[in-house]
């Protein structure tokens, strides 16, 4: 209605520009205000809005919705004016939205936020100087994410393909680690259930000063190398903070440094907690994409705090995909799987029988054991992750319990009667009879075509064609699974289930192995 590059941004995309961000108390530059949407949003989350909008007509709503309005051309704006912002949130024009993203990360004072949309295109298509610019800008202090096409049901529509850019600028000086202890210091405190708070904040000291003693490093370097220059001609001997690549060794600057030693102090983070509860096999990808976006977000308490409530807080939600996805898994490896047999695909009231297969998972070891297949693995993963969301729905716990590998691995012990016999064991002269297999002789491992308990969920029985005969050991756990994935999918299920199916019959205890 005013101009070709007005598209008021929807509620929905503001609410993903803004998901985790703590606005209240915090001020706010938004420099292509448009008519409002992104300011209403802001000061509805109890933020200060400071604006800017270049046409005259949108800049009288800015004039009147913002708490100020700072200037016509955002372009205009400098470091000065606005030097006391947390955050710049913006949806700048499109076709110059390089230039826009650009000259807010120019203009923010440290320890600010920028988050930002853009035209995918903008990302793709790197053969200018800005764009290049942007896309190293990125790479070092933030990450992107593709959007998709979430103007096509807007307000003013446009199928433009849309990415947010979300980056943070270091501190620097004095303030530089202003805010990483920001949180109560309290021993007692928990990380979230899955990290004790005294780690979390020895983690964060370790960092801070290392990257203060960098300085230090380096001074005391320069001053060294100055000293030994006279009697260091071959210049084989250096003093200095480097980095080997490409077999050769390159100088690292602190900004190198620090950002290096923040990615590390992240993995290290997630190595410290038991994330095996919380990440499994079929959401691995989205969990190592999470990794690598958090590399580049400040190393704050509140940060990993933010991070861990984020995992845990999705947890649930990943489960229920995880039941989703092994329930539709199991049943397109074989139609004995499912009670509709060969329709399960179209069945909307069809359930996992009580016995299923999986193929290509055992194989035969090098001393005729069963073994898990290395090449089916990805299924052992799938099993594994069964587990976990059982777990989940029966809140049992999951450190307790065996992966399908190490069940297999598993090797039973000899009666004492055996142990005795082979231990005290001499020939007629009573000497005592060595064994060179020694011991391990009187071991034995699972058998194929046996019934052997895995955990409390499962009974599982090899084959050495390849496939695993898995069989729920409860009725009412393999019960509830059903009931819980066809409430996930929208199904109506009936209260009873039939236990006559077939795969679902109950093998005595004589044919059964636990222990």
């Amino acid at each position: 209605m005013f101009t070709n590059d007005f598209f008021p941004t929807p509620i929905e995309v503001i609410n993903t520009m803004c998901s985790g961000l703590d606005l209240i108390g915090k001020t706010v530059l938004e420099p292509s205000a448009g008519s409002g949407n992104i300011i209403d949003y802001l000061r509805g989350e109890g933020a200060k809005v400071i604006a800017c909008e270049k046409h005259p007509d949108l800049a009288l709503i800015a004039q009147k919705k913002a708490d100020r309005f700072l200037k016509h051309d955002f372009l205009q704006v400098t470091g000065e004016e606005v030097s006391h912002i947390d955050f710049i949130i913006m949806n700048p024009p499109f076709f110059y939205g390089d230039k826009h993203i650009r000259h807010a990360w120019d203009i923010a004072p440290g320890g600010c936020e920028i988050i930002a949309l853009c035209n995918s295109n903008t990302l793709d298509n790197r053969y200018s100087y800005e764009r290049t610019n942007l896309f190293s800008l990125i790479e070092k202090n933030g990450n992107s994410v593709r959007l998709g096409n979430v103007f096509s049901q807007s307000e003013r529509e446009t199928d433009v393909s849309i990415s947010m850019i979300h980056l943070f600028k270091p501190r620097t000086g004095d303030n530089e680690f202003d805010g990483y202890f920001d949180l109560e210091d309290d021993p007692e405190k928990e990380g979230n259930g899955i990290m004790a708070y005294d780690v979390l904040r020895d983690c964060v000291n370790r960092y801070v000063g290392a990257v203060k003693m960098f300085d230090e490093v380096v001074g005391a370097s320069q001053r060294m190398n100055v000293l030994i220059k006279p009697i260091n001609e071959s210049g084989n001997i250096t003093f200095g903070v480097n980095q080997r690549r490409d077999g050769r060794d390159y100088t690292v600057t602190r900004d190198e440094f620090k950002n290096e030693l923040q990615k590390s102090a992240w993995k290290a983070v997630f190595a410290e907690m038991n994330m095996s509860k919380y990440i499994t096999k079929s959401v691995m990808e989205n969990i190592n994409k999470f990794v690598e976006q958090q590399v580049k977000v400040p190393f704050t308490l509140k940060n990993i705090y933010k991070m861990g409530q984020m995992i845990v807080g999705t947890h649930a939600g990943r489960m229920d995909k995880v039941l989703v996805d092994a329930f539709d898994k199991i049943c397109s490896f074989s139609h004995e799987n499912s009670e509709a047999g060969t329709g399960w695909k179209t069945n909307s009231s069809y359930k996992v029988n009580q016995k299923f297969i999986l193929p290509n998972i055992m194989t035969t070891g090098y001393s005729g054991q069963m073994s898990v297949n290395h090449y089916g693995y990805d299924r052992q993963g799938d099993m594994d992750d069964i587990v976990k969301a059982l777990c989940h729905m029966t809140g049992k716990d999951y450190d307790e319990m065996e992966t399908l590998n190490e069940k297999v691995k598993v090797r039973t012990l000899p009666s004492l009667n055996e142990f005795i016999s082979f231990t005290f064991l001499r020939d007629a002269k009573g000497n005592r009879v060595t064994d060179t297999n020694g011991y391990s002789d009187k071991y034995r491992y699972l058998e194929f075509g046996k019934w052997y308990q895995w955990n409390e969920f499962f009974e599982i029985r090899g084959y050495k064609k390849g496939t695993l005969h898995v069989k729920f050991s409860s009725e009412s756990v393999w019960m509830e699974f059903n009931r819980k994935v066809a409430k996930i999918k929208g199904w109506a299920l009936p209260r009873k289930t039939d236990t006559k199916t077939k795969g679902t019959e109950r093998t005595s205890k004589q044919g059964l192995e636990i222990y």
